[in-house]
């Protein structure tokens, strides 16, 4: 039997050293590639669980930590599908390799909005069409029959003309939004020919109630599209008048506040109707927080005053306020 010599001992502690330092080597490349795994599924835009074979999580980010109840929901499938979770829509997408099965969850809740948005302004565009010249019929027989009835009978034609008004409102306003708020034909006019033109729109609309409108009583001079902001001024006023016919009151107010500095004019609108529900859903398309109303109006307003360059919110510290900037 050979013994061991002291250079063989030398060699196989040299040995040793080098296989210690390659697995040292060979385990900091792991980990490194470990991280950057996880640094990589934890930079993707959905949930990601990666699960073993008894379901157990082998490598989740912290969206689908978040998502862990939605998890139960999912399960395996060659093709992709959609899964409603929370009032929240998910594309569910999976694979599987070896023992491991991976699982992604999309949140396309704002794209199918968009999508189910795009087609109803689609429908409603196409309706509006549809209904213009009927309604541009009956808007000049009833002018016509003005003229003829008994005098006892002309408030009876006027409520008609008054439907049909609110009619042709609801169609410019659908048309508009399927198009969109893209340019604006500026010219100078002065504050008192506007408020003329609301005055006339307000006379046109029906209501019951004793309502008192207040406007500024000082002129001034805009730089604007007279024609959007007659539609603008007038959803703001016309979704005041139906709130005060909600209201309990059997007289009302509205009212709006003027002031200016060296960059915008700035319009307050106040009115004492109910007070708005649904808050969130105010600048949501087709989504109206009353009773009367497609839920164009106030969206439509606030793309005319972006398109002037200005603004309209809801001011949270005053009690239902809007406040609308224009850009002088």
């Amino acid at each position: 039997m050979s013994q061991i010599t002291q250079e063989d001992l030398n060699q196989l502690i040299q040995q040793t050293y080098i296989v210690e330092n390659e697995f040292n080597e060979l385990r900091l490349s792991y980990l490194y590639f470990q991280d950057t795994v996880e640094k990589i599924v934890e930079f993707l835009p959905n949930a990601i669980w990666i699960l073993n074979s008894n379901n157990s999580a082998f490598l989740q980010n912290s969206q689908a930590k978040e998502l862990w109840e939605l998890l139960s929901l999912l399960e395996p499938k060659n093709d992709d599908y959609e899964v409603v979770f929370k009032e929240r829509s998910y594309l569910i997408k999976s694979s599987s390799y070896k023992d491991k099965i991976m699982l992604s969850a999309t949140d396309i809740t704002e794209q199918k909005r968009k999508e189910n948005l795009a087609t109803m302004g689609q429908m409603a565009a196409h309706l509006s069409h549809e209904i213009r010249n009927p309604m541009g019929s009956i808007a000049l027989l009833s002018s016509t029959l003005k003229k003829r009835v008994k005098p006892e009978n002309v408030a009876i034609v006027e409520e008609i003309q008054k439907s049909v008004y609110r009619i042709e409102r609801i169609i410019k306003a659908t048309l508009m939004f399927s198009k969109g708020v893209k340019k604006i034909n500026a010219s100078y006019f002065q504050w008192n020919e506007l408020k003329e033109t609301i005055n006339m729109s307000i006379e046109y609309y029906a209501y019951s109630k004793d309502i008192e409108f207040i406007f500024p009583d000082e002129d001034f001079t805009l730089n604007a599209d007279k024609d959007l902001l007659e539609m603008l001024f007038s959803n703001f006023i016309v979704n005041a008048i139906d709130a005060i016919e909600l209201d309990d009151e059997d007289e009302g107010r509205v009212e709006i506040i003027y002031e200016s500095d060296e960059k915008y004019h700035k319009f307050y609108f106040h009115d004492s109707g109910i007070d708005i529900e649904n808050k969130q859903d105010l600048f949501e398309a087709f989504k109206s927080t009353k009773v009367k109303g497609n839920g164009l109006g106030l969206i439509l307003s606030r793309q005319i005053a972006e398109a002037h360059s200005g603004s309209v919110i809801l001011m949270e510290n005053k009690k239902k306020c809007f406040e609308v900037k224009l850009l002088k």
